[in-house]
C-alpha cells in the first residue's frame, strides 16, 4: 500500500515492533591440537570486550550433541576461532546473506568484505551517490571462503531486520556469532525494508517470510548446498530487531527453535521447543520504549533474561549509527545527493546516533557478549555462558539493568 502522507501514519509503521545447556549434554574437551586465534576486528565489525572471562585465544575441539566444534574464548564478547565467510544467495525467493564458520587459515591474504548499501535505495536513485561518497558497510568477514567442513554440524541463527532496514543491518553481531561457531542467515524482507519504504511502499510479512526461510534451510540445496549436512536443525535460534523482534515472538513452537532473542521489541510466547529467551532493550529508545521490553520480559516464559543498555537508542543493536557517521549517517548521505527521504524515516534512522548516546562500539561489545552467551548456553553446550550473562552488569558500566528468571 502507499505510505500515507500524514506523519502519524508512518509513525505507526515505524513503531510496529510487536506483533539448559543442550538438553543436558556435557561439553567434552578433546586432545586436539590447539590453535591460536585472532582477536582483531575491522571498523564496523564489533567492539572490544569488557572484563569478562579471559578473552583468550587457545582453540581446542569440543563435542556438543554429536557435533565437533572448536572451543571458543570464555569471554563471549571476544571473536571466536573461525574466520567468517559470507555469501549472498537467493533463498526461498529472498535476497539473503549467510555468514558461516570458514576453514581456519583460508582468510590469509584476503581482504575483508564490505557491503554496498546503494542496493537498498530505489532503483532510480542508486546511481545518485558516487563511489567516493558512498558509505560502505564494513564486515569482519570474507567473501566466499570455504566452509569449515572438518567441524559441525553448526547451530544456526535466523536474524530478522527491522523497519526501514536490510539484511546486513547488524553485521557486527551476525559475523561475531559466525566466528564463534554459528551459521547465521538474514534476508531482505519485502515491504518493510529500506528500499520499499523509500519508494513509498509498506506491507511486510516477516513472520511468514521466516517460516519460508527455515523451511528452505531444512533442505539445503541450490545456492546453499554447501551447507548440506552442516546445519544442526535441532539447534536453532531466531533473533530480530524492532519489527523483526516482534516477528519472532511466536516461533517457540517450531521444532528445533530453542532460543529467541528479540532486540528493541517486546517479549515472546511460550512454545514446546523454546528453552531460553534473551530480551534486549535500550533505555533511551525513542521508537520502542524500554518499558515495552520490561513488560515483554514479565510476560515471557522461563528461562528468560533481560538486558538494558544505558543511554542507548533504538539502533544500538545494529551497525547503522556507525555507517557513514562522518557524513551524518547513511540517510543523510542520501538526502545530500538528492534522494527523497520521508522525515520520519530520517528520524528513525538517527535514534541512538545522537550526541551523548551510547557509542556504537560500546553497545556492540555488550550485545555481542550477551547474545553469544545466550546462544552458546543452549545451542553449543557451554558450561560458562550462564556465568557470563549473570556477570554482565558488573562487567559493563553501560548495562543499566539485568534480570533473569531461570
Amino acid at each position: 500500500m502507499k505510505i500515507r502522507e500524514k506523519a502519524c501514519g508512518l509513525l505507526l509503521v515505524a513503531l510496529s515492533v510487536s506483533g539448559s545447556a543442550c538438553g543436558g549434554d556435557a561439553t567434552e574437551a578433546t586432545t586436539a591440537t590447539a590453535a591460536a586465534t585472532s582477536a582483531g576486528s575491522s571498523s564496523g565489525s564489533g567492539g572490544s570486550g569488557g572484563s569478562m572471562g579471559t578473552g583468550g585465544a587457545v582453540a581446542m575441539e569440543v563435542m556438543c550433541e554429536g557435533s565437533k566444534l572448536l572451543a571458543v574464548p570464555e569471554d563471549t564478547a571476544a571473536p571466536g576461532p573461525w574466520p567468517v565467510g559470507t555469501k549472498t544467495v537467493m533463498l526461498a525467493g529472498f535476497t539473503t546473506e549467510i555468514w558461516y564458520p570458514a576453514t581456519p587459515g583460508s582468510e590469509v591474504g584476503k581482504t575483508t568484505a564490505r557491503y554496498d548499501l546503494r542496493e537498498h535505495l530505489p532503483d532510480a536513485d542508486q546511481g545518485k551517490i558516487p563511489d567516493a561518497d558512498n558509505p560502505y558497510q564494513a564486515c569482519n568477514c570474507y567473501r566466499d571462503l570455504p566452509l569449515d567442513t572438518a567441524h559441525g554440524a553448526y547451530p544456526t541463527v535466523l536474524f530478522i531486520h527491522g523497519t526501514a532496514a536490510f539484511r546486513t543491518q547488524s553485521a557486527t553481531q551476525t559475523a561475531h556469532w559466525a566466528s564463534r561457531g554459528f551459521i547465521v542467515v538474514a534476508a531482505d524482507h519485502p515491504g518493510i525494508g529500506l528500499k520499499d519504504l523509500l519508494g513509498g511502499m509498506f506491507g511486510g510479512h516477516q513472520a511468514a517470510d521466516a517460516k519460508l526461510l527455515l523451511d528452505a534451510l531444512a533442505k539445503p540445496e541450490g545456492e546453499i548446498a554447501f551447507l548440506a549436512g552442516k546445519i544442526a536443525g535441532d539447534r536453532l535460534a531466531l533473533s530480530g530487531h524492532s519489527a523483526g523482534g516482534g516477528a519472532i515472538a511466536g516461533f517457540g513452537d517450531r521444532p528445533g527453535v530453542k532460543v529467541l532473542i528479540p532486540m528493541a521489541a517486546q517479549g515472546v510466547m511460550a512454545g514446546a521447543a523454546l528453552q531460553s529467551t534473551l530480551i534486549l532493550g535500550a533505555a533511551d529508545d525513542g521508537i520502542a520504549s524500554y518499558s515495552g521490553q520490561v513488560s515483554g520480559y514479565a510476560s515471557s516464559p522461563k528461562k528468560k533474561r533481560l538486558v538494558g543498555l544505558a543511554s542507548a537508542g533504538h539502533l544500538a543493536f545494529s551497525d547503522l549509527c556507525a555507517i557513514g557517521k562522518d557524513k551524518g549517517g547513511i540517510l543523510q548521505v542520501a538526502i545530500d545527493h538528492g534522494i527523497t527521504v520521508n522525515p520520519l524515516i530520517a528520524t528513525l534512522a538517527k535514534d541512538g546516533c545522537k550526541p551523548g548516546q551510547l557509542e556504537p562500539e560500546k553497545g556492540w561489545a555488550i550485545v555481542n557478549a550477551a547474545t553469544s552467551a545466550a546462544l552458546e548456553e543452549t545451542l553449543s553446550c557451554s558450561t560458562t555462558a550462564a556465568k557470563q550473562l549473570a556477570g554482565l552488569k558488573a562487567a559493563y558500566a553501560d548495562v543499566s539493568e539485568y534480570q533473569e528468571s531461570l
